[in-house]
């Protein structure tokens, strides 16, 4: 077998495994917008409709109503953009201190930082639900975004670590000389250089802070408090006592969905450069 034919096989099996995995997470998507479009009629037939006929497009506005899912979303957006923020901000300040500061123990203090991604979340749950209760903040945001402020994220600071050490100190030194003080060279300097590895750990927390589902459900309460997700839990609930109505709530997962698709797509360059540039520096 020549080169060219090693070539072409090499690249076919790698283009068949990679349709592969783009099918296994495109084909659920498509078959929840389906049967979002489905009436309560075209649900269980077999063999089942891909293309709806007609699609049902009320079902979104239907089940849009069925509870206070504008709360829902507006508290998400607050409890997201505030996490986010605090998140970025303070894991790029704790990173900026351990790429570029020499100070006593810094290196043992970095691998601790590092052990505690090791501790399992179920160790910290019940210590952390005893602070928040002892603190009086149950039923608030509190709890879900105060810690960002503290920099609850050692992998984020990692990576922002790893890209921070990418940069030559000649920047810093230029800085200097021009008169830029500790602060300056942090905020113009280096925040605008580490954008790619920002962007990324954004589409991250902005993620994991959307589909948060858990600390909702043990923090809050109250209904008007609750985010999408924690609202889309009690939507399920609320479904299972009738019929089951799957194109209500495939019309919700669908809309809720949507938000952490577009970020992706639009960060995307962005997204992947901050992975392979903070992953090239050790």
């Amino acid at each position: 077998m020549n080169k060219v034919a090693r070539n072409f096989f090499k690249n076919s099996i790698i283009f068949f495994l990679l349709g592969l995995g783009g099918a296994i997470v495109v084909v659920p998507l498509l078959w929840m917008l389906s049967t979002s479009l489905k009436g309560p009629d075209a649900l269980f037939i077999y063999p089942p409709q891909w293309l709806p006929k007609p699609p049902v497009w009320r079902n979104y506005i239907d089940a849009w109503k069925m509870l206070p899912f504008g709360r829902f979303l507006f508290n998400t957006i607050f409890i997201t953009v505030l996490a986010m923020v605090a998140e970025l901000f303070t894991a790029s300040l704790v990173a900026y201190g351990f790429a570029r500061w020499r100070f006593p123990g810094r290196d043992v203090l970095f691998v601790i930082l590092l052990a505690t991604m090791m501790l399992p979340g179920a160790v910290t749950l019940i210590p952390s639900f005893l602070i928040w209760r002892n603190l009086g903040l149950l039923d608030t945001f509190d709890p879900l975004t105060v810690g960002a402020w503290f920099a609850w994220g050692p992998a984020y600071i990692f990576m922002m670590r790893q890209f921070l050490l990418t940069i030559p100190k000649e920047m810093e030194e230029a800085a200097i000389i021009d008169g830029a003080n500790v602060a300056q060279i942090y905020w113009l300097v280096m925040l605008p250089m580490i954008r790619p590895a920002m962007l990324a750990i954004a589409v991250f927390v902005f993620q994991g802070n959307w589909n948060n589902l858990q600390a909702p459900l043990i923090y809050l309460n109250s209904m008007e408090k609750f985010p999408v997700m924690l609202g889309l839990k009690f939507f399920e609930q609320s479904l299972s006592k009738e019929a089951p109505m799957w194109n209500y709530m495939m019309a919700m997962s669908v809309l809720l969905a949507l938000p952490i698709l577009v970020l992706f797509f639009a960060a995307q360059r962005y997204f992947i450069e901050g992975l392979n540039m903070g992953a090239t520096k050790g």
